[in-house]
């Protein structure tokens, strides 16, 4: 008799242990999972958080001409450069200082490419500097004595006088840009409407 209690009692104390380990064991390896993913999200940021090179005139070096100054042959006369080496005789010195056509036309491409980068990143703080107004204005006028509140308006306005400079610069980015033949402009959208 007394054998078989003991195995009910275990009967049932087994199932009641696994029916409290399970949960346990459950949340735990949601612990672990959540703490894999929060450390690949880092690994990530800090992987991303490298600032991309950004090629500008500056860090190129210039392609100098290094010409060993050569000295004319007797009887002929040569042109001197601004740089001052002498040129052979019979060159026209004045066209060596023109850039060819191709060199205009990558240079254009350039600048055209630098622009519509500048353009995208103004666009990007627009978008940024409308949501932001549009929840805080949200946030001000859903308290019920707005009216009374002169830091929240003043920074209303503040922040509205921003988004319009903002505004202001894109257009004029914008503009250069189509002055330039970026005949590919970046699409702004349009910001969702109030009712």
């Amino acid at each position: 008799m007394r054998h078989t209690t003991i195995v009910r009692t275990l009967a049932l104390i087994f199932p009641l242990a696994c029916s409290f380990a399970l949960p346990l064991a459950a949340q735990d390896s949601q612990n672990t999972s959540v703490a894999e993913a929060a450390r690949r999200s880092r690994e990530q940021k800090n992987a991303s958080a490298k600032p991309a090179t950004v090629i500008t005139n500056d860090t190129l070096t210039p392609a100098a001409a290094s010409a060993p100054a050569t000295t004319p042959p007797t009887g002929q006369q040569s042109a001197v450069t601004s740089e001052g080496v002498a040129a052979p005789p019979g060159s026209n010195t004045s066209d060596q200082n023109v850039p060819s056509a191709a060199d205009e036309a990558e240079q254009k491409k350039k600048d055209v490419e630098a622009l519509k980068q500048q353009v995208a990143a103004l666009q990007g703080e627009v978008d940024l500097a409308q949501r932001s107004l549009v929840l805080d204005q949200d946030a001000y006028y859903s308290k019920p004595d707005f009216s009374n509140d002169k830091a929240g308006k003043a920074k209303l306005d503040a922040e509205q006088a921003d988004l319009k400079q903002k505004q202001d610069d894109l257009a004029q980015l914008k503009a250069k840009l189509a002055g330039l033949g970026g005949a590919e402009e970046p699409k702004t959208p349009t910001p969702p409407s109030k009712p």
